[in-house]
């Protein structure tokens, strides 16, 4: 199917908003946050999707029927950053690659590793028509190369298409290096918290199937509280299916949700569906994804539900995760593709959702 490519310059963001291209019911505009990120919205009738570029091609932003997806943060816009922490209000980003996690106090890596501000060397869109009808894609190229070291190539892409509130979030990875290489990737996608939503999923909510974790991160300040909840929710992870206590959630939850399992194209489906009846979902192969991780926190700060973290491994760090044998490697010239669908569904759209979860 034909399709024309686009490349983008830095040049060609200012501070007014500018139309770059419009087509078949979907428009590309550029424009430049205040701090100086460069910012590119896709829009459909149905709503709008915020991506930073040259920045991680991080997804800032993404609203659909007047509803915003995005977690509540203290960040009103993108700030130059060189780790995550200091820009942390998107509503996703490419989590690792060679390291993942919350670091230990034995580990030397940034928080969630190089990839998420990673500055991109090339930045593009594409326009075009599939079976799903006309779309438009942003593409990136950025090379990791470290002397004496690892050397990748990643290339990440967003699609959107015309008539539709779910979108694609791809990660593409090849190992350019002579040597193997270490890979531990997640597609950390920061959901809004709603509350009295029910988190629907293929498997019950049994202490093995949805697994709190127990181990405090070092960013995470406990208090006799919150060990207590951690231990009833160890027994009792059910109590998190519906998300009606957001006191429960400060300081952060994490879960591990165990024993997914996948229709006939092999791809797992998990949904948030709101008091009002419609719903996020997400949607990616078990096979590129054997890890999900589950993560609530809400507080005068940061309001976030991210109920399914597509992963490779659990986000405990490089050492903690190469004892447990989550690090994957990736052969000289080897490529891995990460896939994931995800988005917003209306109150029809989320039923249909859920009953196809329902019988996986």
């Amino acid at each position: 199917m034909q399709a024309t490519e686009f490349q983008l310059r830095r040049q060609d963001f200012t501070d007014l908003p500018h139309l770059l291209a419009a087509t078949d019911g979907l428009k590309v505009t550029t424009f430049r946050y205040a701090t100086g990120i460069e910012a590119l919205q896709l829009e459909n009738r149905y709503g709008r999707i915020v991506i930073l570029p040259f920045m991680g091609q991080m997804i800032w932003s993404v609203e659909f029927n007047g509803v915003d997806l995005t977690m509540g943060s203290r960040f009103s816009m993108p700030r130059p950053a060189g780790s995550i922490v200091e820009t942390y209000g998107c509503f996703a980003f490419h989590s690792g690659m060679l390291r993942n996690g919350c670091p230990s106090p034995q580990d030397s890596h940034a928080l969630h590793g190089e990839m998420p501000c990673a500055a991109m060397d090339k930045a593009g869109f594409v326009i075009g028509h599939d079976a799903r009808g006309p779309y438009v894609r942003v593409t990136g190229d950025v090379e990791y190369v470290m002397g004496f070291g690892a050397n990748y190539l990643a290339r990440p892409s967003v699609t959107l298409h015309a008539e539709d509130t779910l979108f694609d979030m791809v990660m593409d990875i090849q190992n350019l290096s002579s040597a193997s290489m270490d890979l531990m990737y997640m597609c950390h996608v920061n959901f809004a918290y709603a509350e009295g939503a029910q988190i629907v999923q293929p498997v019950p909510y049994t202490p093995e199937q949805v697994k709190v974790r127990t181990a405090v991160p070092g960013h995470v300040t406990p208090n006799p509280d919150y060990l207590s909840l951690l231990k009833t929710l160890a027994r009792q992870p059910s109590a998190m299916e519906v998300l009606n206590e957001p006191q429960r959630y400060d300081p952060e939850q994490v879960f591990y949700i165990n024993g997914l399992t996948a229709d006939g194209e092999g791809l797992t489906h998990l949904m948030m569906q709101r008091r009002e009846g419609d719903g996020f979902a997400i949607s990616y192969p078990l096979a590129a994804f054997p890890k999900t991780v589950r993560w609530i926190l809400v507080n005068g700060d940061s309001q976030v539900a991210a109920f399914a973290l597509p992963s490779t491994c659990e986000p405990e760090g490089y050492l903690a995760e190469k004892a447990k044998n989550n690090v994957q490697r990736l052969s000289p010239g080897e490529r891995r593709v990460f896939p994931v669908r995800l988005g917003y569904l209306d109150h029809a759209a989320a039923d249909r959702f859920g009953a196809r979860i329902s019988a996986l």
